[in-house]
């Protein structure tokens, strides 16, 4: 798989199954789709389900997949596998799938996924999926985790938690471009006086303090964050052996 993401949530295992499983709670968290719907099915099929992701306003792309999971697993553990597919032209995901698995481990679970995708448009989908679109998705299933952490650990809903990531960011914007301008502003000082001069010296380095600051200093405990996640297996990986019974729909 192209794509690893694991969070360490300490929750009980059902309320992650269903804060994961379930579409309407599914939809709240994750920042990759705007929307899900579960399709009919017979007992005993893979569930089919529709998603669609609002990339700007007035502008979404939808696609269709399908899923399946193991409740009960020997082992204790659980898997969700899925495959999916978007034929819409501008969707640069053209088909791709993955899985999640649920691990328990003390008083938590281990949730992590692995995923891949087949990027359209020719060597010029490629090149913006390496350069762009990869790192941007990876980042944002990582937050997405986190979102959900805070969730099921705080009790933080993920509309709250986005408002704080919205208000934490602002203030990081805000501290760079205060520094930003003092240092615009620096060449006046030395008409201001002899003190005023002498600080001339020191707005680089306040500047770059800042600019630190924002950039570096660790997110507020309510505020998700990628890069509380891991992004690389501990160990090699392979993906459930339900997922190869699932075809990829059209």
């Amino acid at each position: 798989m192209g794509l690893y993401i694991e969070a360490r949530i300490r929750a009980d295992l059902d309320d992650l199954w269903t804060r994961t499983q379930e579409p309407s709670q599914h939809q709240r968290w994750d920042l990759r789709f705007t929307r899900i719907t579960y399709l009919p099915r017979a007992e005993g099929e893979p569930q089919r389900f529709r998603y669609a992701t609002r990339v700007l306003p007035g502008l979404t792309v939808a696609g269709t997949g399908v899923s399946a999971g193991e409740r009960e697993r020997p082992d204790g553990t659980r898997t969700s596998a899925l495959r999916f597919s978007s034929p819409h032209p501008l969707s640069l995901l053209a088909e791709g799938s993955g899985y999640w698995r649920y691990v328990p481990e003390g008083d938590g679970v281990r949730f992590l996924t692995g995923y891949d995708y087949r990027p359209r448009w020719g060597r010029a989908g490629a090149l913006a999926d390496r350069l762009l679109f990869r790192p941007l998705i990876g980042w944002a299933t990582a937050w997405s985790f986190d979102r959900l952490r805070l969730w099921l650990e705080r009790g933080i809903t993920p509309e709250r938690s986005l408002r704080n990531w919205l208000a934490e960011l602002l203030v990081r914007a805000l501290v760079v471009l205060v520094a930003g301008t003092g240092l615009a502003l620096e060449r006046f000082l030395p008409v201001l006086g002899p003190l005023a001069a002498s600080m001339a010296y020191l707005s680089p380095l306040l500047l770059a303090l800042a600019i630190s600051v924002a950039l570096f200093k660790s997110p507020l405990p309510g505020t998700p964050a990628a890069r509380r996640c891991l992004r690389r297996p501990p160990t090699r990986v392979r993906a459930p052996r339900v997922l190869h019974t699932l075809e990829t729909p059209r």
